[in-house]
């Protein structure tokens, strides 16, 4: 066994089990982290050294590519070039237009991650792929992210995916949920084994261990200090108590070994230690340029301190620091210079920016305006993250003014939209402020509230309508399409602070939104006009335009829908058009999926989520909750943070622990989640028959009126009021239900409204009310609105003695609401039924296996059921058509069907 891998039996039987996982068709993917000298790299090249029947393809990171979007990438996909053209169209095209073979526009980088999933998954048909990447933290942001998200994804596939690494915190948050192995020193018995093997003479043991524990079992560090110090220098430098020589006096060791070199050698090094990627054709070219002879290499292979094979490679990171910070800083920038050139020869133009920006002393606008150049040419591949960062590079070398600022907030920009919320905000506080016009400063206003919502920066977001206002205002008459995006965010994000806003009155804002409509002509125009006209017209003369504005919605193409927001929530759930709204939001989803849009994707399941529990679908918003946790696993977020409050109410959690979680997610600033939680939570004190607390709890949020949150709260505020006495007190919200009823019309509003005005009819005539409520509401999507409807009829037969048409009721209600999950109407059936005088058996809500499934199985099986194809679904889920097959196979064992057609047959529906 090789000297670094002493004591590593372990570690390399792991990495043998992740390609005997690929041998056999089962994807898998590890991180491996270990320090400078640490042994990673050998062991890496231990473990796939002589793998029969195994393809192994390496794309080491870069300290010269880190900026250059998709670089690794690039190179690690290099080898299955041809096998793009098999893709699904819109991958291939994201990987064409990453690689920038191909124009188009900017692809989001994980469907360039499912492109590249993809493309392994078919060069794995063939045979088993191994694939590593060494120096994984010197990678550019965007491959690493992509990276990360195929070893998420990695299930069915004959792929393995090995990440090398130094311990890093950017890449633990671009990795995380990706299996790691963390490499630490060696052992203390084999470390001292080591040292003595490499010291010349003989050494104490007592000092020996001690040494290795302060070298904290590195072996490179052990191996070389055995070179470089005799036994007695050692024992010297031990008995004085002086650190033992590693880090900084090894780094001067190794300097001092190169000083003694001929100086063509030491040149030839400084270029190879200042062209990071180990190039050899460019390391060559550039030390002709500077007629170094033909050998110069030669000499300081002999000494050890480099590997010249195809590329360069230094023995050690130390032996690179030492000749590279080691040499004066104009030989330094001489070197860059030559390498800058050479590149620009070679047609590596992002290489040559590269290397000019290390050679630049101060300012140089000329190579900003390259370094901008290539900034744009990234971001016009997707790469978002290199753009921020050759963009604030490009800031550093601009003279200070309105150029600079223009380079610093369109760095923060990018940055944002690469979801890198903290350097964005990094890149704001470098801005003059007051020295921007008024539409660059308007950017970074609304800049400034976007990235207050990432970070639940609660000051930012209660305070977010009044910073977009004033963005809104500082847009006027220079940029309307950007005044109108700003009006736009500022009714949202108005949504999401609700009462605690910092920004004057709902009818101020409303206002504003009015004027901002005549700005321009558009969607967003007629968006505009008719959110104004909802906060300040009567709801008659409101309807009108809010119709009108989701008409255009409905109509819009997808790039338009993904842009557009979410104000379609706001107008379909004011006109009480609930189908309408899961129907936009559905759509918004499919074109975020199509896109690889999955932030876009997270944010609009997770509305999806809370709509369906407005009219107490709590299994459908579970269903949506679990997309958004296995969206998130995607990704990279913590799937465990999806925690919603208005679903554990509506699913029968203690309400005390319902409280805690909505008031944490108060305290954050998102007044409009905790709204909805308390709602939920004054149906389940209506379902529990705590009438007088859902009454209570109700009462200030319905003085607090807001649009539809308010709307969706008197159904249960009535019932409440009705059942502890307050029936005259609630009398006005029936009449306003009525009122909406008559003039929206739709089915849910008119059955609502006729479900509430039964409550308080007198028996002579509620009956009639009750039936006109489930004959609307069995015309709506609104199942659990349906279910209560048919038990609070049930209950009314019951109390006219009119037992055996009340169970008839009970009966459809208690499985109505059992389809649909909700738990404390459920049991408030049963009770209900059982006071009958029937006994009602316990049963589940799923009664044909699919409890049986995984949340990823269950959707698989439900996509299967409707007749998508495996290409279908696996884009919707970001998973590879191998792992679609496998998932449907388990599904059809666990439900016990052999075909589609049986699986849509036997899946409950709601």
């Amino acid at each position: 066994m090789q000297p670094s891998l002493l004591g590593r039996r372990d570690e390399l039987d792991r990495l043998g089990t992740l390609v005997s996982l690929a041998r056999n068709g089962h994807g898998s993917a590890l991180l491996v982290r270990g320090e400078a000298g640490i042994g990673k790299t050998t062991l890496l090249e231990e473990a796939v050294r002589d793998l029969g029947g195994v393809r192994v393809v390496r794309a080491d990171g870069f300290e010269a590519e880190s900026a250059m979007a998709y670089a690794t990438l690039q190179r690690l996909g290099a080898p299955f070039a041809h096998l793009v053209r098999l893709l699904p169209e819109r991958q291939a095209a994201a990987l064409r237009i990453a690689a920038g073979v191909e124009p188009g526009p900017p692809p989001d980088r994980y469907l360039v991650g499912l492109g590249m999933l993809s493309l392994l998954a078919a060069a794995a048909e063939h045979e088993p792929i191994v694939c590593v990447v060494d120096d994984a933290h010197l990678a550019d942001a965007e491959s690493l992210e992509v990276l990360a998200f195929v070893a998420r994804r990695l299930q069915a596939e004959a792929v393995t995916l090995i990440l090398s690494a130094r311990p890093d915190p950017g890449i633990d948050r671009a990795t995380a949920g990706v299996a790691s192995l963390d490499l630490a020193g060696l052992e203390p018995s084999a470390a001292t084994q080591l040292l003595h093997r490499s010291v010349q003479g003989a050494i104490d043991p007592l000092l020996a261990k001690r040494i290795a524990d302060e070298t904290g079992g590195n072996p490179l560090a052990l191996i070389d200090l055995g070179r470089a110090f005799s036994a007695r220098e050692l024992t010297e430098t031990t008995l004085a108590s002086t650190p033992v020589p590693i880090g900084e006096r090894l780094e001067r060791h190794y300097l001092e070994r190169v000083q003694t070199l001929g100086r063509s050698c030491q040149d030839w090094l400084l270029i190879a230690a200042a062209e990071s990627t180990g190039d050899l054709a460019l390391i060559e070219d550039a030390a002709a340029r500077l007629a170094l002879p033909a050998d110069s290499a030669a000499e300081a292979e002999r000494a050890d301190l480099v590997v010249v094979r195809s590329s360069v490679a230094f023995r050690h990171p130390l032996v690179r620091a030492a000749v590279y910070n080691g040499m004066p800083g104009a030989d330094r920038r001489r070197i860059h210079e030559v390498l800058a050139a050479v590149a620009d020869d070679r047609g590596r133009a992002d290489l040559a920016v590269w290397h000019a920006a290390a050679a630049a002393i101060g300012i140089d606008e000329v190579l900003a305006g390259r370094m901008e150049e290539l900034a744009d040419a990234a971001g016009g591949r997707g790469g978002s993250a290199s753009r921020s960062h050759l963009l604030a590079r490009a800031a550093d070398l601009t003279p200070l003014g309105a150029v600079r600022d223009a380079r610093l907030l369109a760095s923060a920009e990018a940055a944002a939209e690469a979801g890198a919320a903290h350097l964005a905000l990094e890149q704001l506080d470098r801005l003059d402020v007051d020295g921007l016009d008024p539409v660059s400063k308007g950017r970074a206003l609304l800049l400034e509230v976007t990235l207050a919502m990432f970070v639940a920066d609660p000051q930012g977001i209660t305070h977010g309508t009044a910073t977009l206002l004033r963005s809104a205002e500082l847009f006027h008459g220079l940029a309307p399409e950007l005044e109108q995006r700003a009006l736009l965010q500022a009714f949202e994000v108005d949504l999401t602070s609700e009462w605690a806003v910092r920004s004057g009155t709902l009818r101020e804002l409303g206002e504003r939104l009015a004027a901002g409509a005549h700005v321009t002509d558009g969607p967003r125009s007629l968006a505009l006009a008719a959110l104004s006209s909802f906060i300040l017209d009567p709801y008659e003369d409101a309807v009108p335009a809010m119709r009108g504005a989701v008409e255009a919605l409905l109509g819009a193409e997808d790039a338009e829908l993904l842009d557009a927001g979410y104000f379609g929530v706001a107008l379909t759930m004011g006109l009480w058009d609930e189908a309408t709204c899961v129907r936009l939001l559905e759509r918004q989803a499919e074109a975020a999926r199509d896109a690889g849009a999955l932030r876009i994707l997270d944010t609009t399941l997770w509305l999806l989520s809370l709509v369906e529990l407005v009219h107490g679908g709590a299994v459908a918003s579970g269903r949506y909750a679990e997309q958004v946790r296995e969206l998130r696993r995607a990704i990279g977020y913590d799937a465990e943070q999806v925690v919603n409050a208005a679903y554990f109410a509506w699913s029968g959690a203690p309400i005390a622990v319902v409280v805690q979680i909505a008031d944490a997610v108060r305290a954050s600033g998102f007044i409009g989640a905790w709204t909805v939680a308390m709602s939920a939570l004054s149906s389940r004190d209506v379902a529990d028959g705590n009438y007088r607390e859902a009454y209570e709890r109700s009462l200030p949020m319905i003085r607090r009126e807001y649009l539809q949150v308010t709307f969706q709260q008197i159904p249960d505020f009535v019932e409440a009021g009705v059942r502890s006495g307050m029936g005259e007190e609630v009398r006005f919200a029936v009449e306003r239900l009525v009122m909406f009823a008559d003039v929206s019309a739709t089915p849910w509003i008119r059955g609502l409204a006729a479900r509430s005005a039964a409550l308080l009819a007198p028996d002579d005539e509620a009956e009639a009310h009750y039936r006109s409520a489930i004959d609307h509401l069995e015309q709506s999507t609104a199942r659990g609105d349906l279910g209560r409807a048919h038990l609070v009829y049930g209950e009314w037969l019951r109390r006219m003695k009119r037992r055996r048409e009340a169970r008839e009721q009970l009966r459809t209600a208690l499985s109505v609401l059992n389809r649909v999950g909700s738990a404390a109407f459920e049991a408030r059936a049963r009770r209900e039924l059982e006071a009958t005088g029937e006994h009602v058996p316990v049963h589940g809500a799923d009664e044909v296996g699919i409890a049986a499934l995984t949340p990823q199985e269950a959707s698989v099986a439900r996509m299967a059921a409707v007749g998508r194809t495996n290409a279908e679904i696996g884009s919707a889920l970001f998973i590879s058509v191998n792992t679609v097959d496998y998932h449907l196979r388990k599904v059809f064992r666990k439900v016990g069907v052999t075909s589609r057609r049986q699986l849509s047959e036997r899946l409950p529906t709601d």
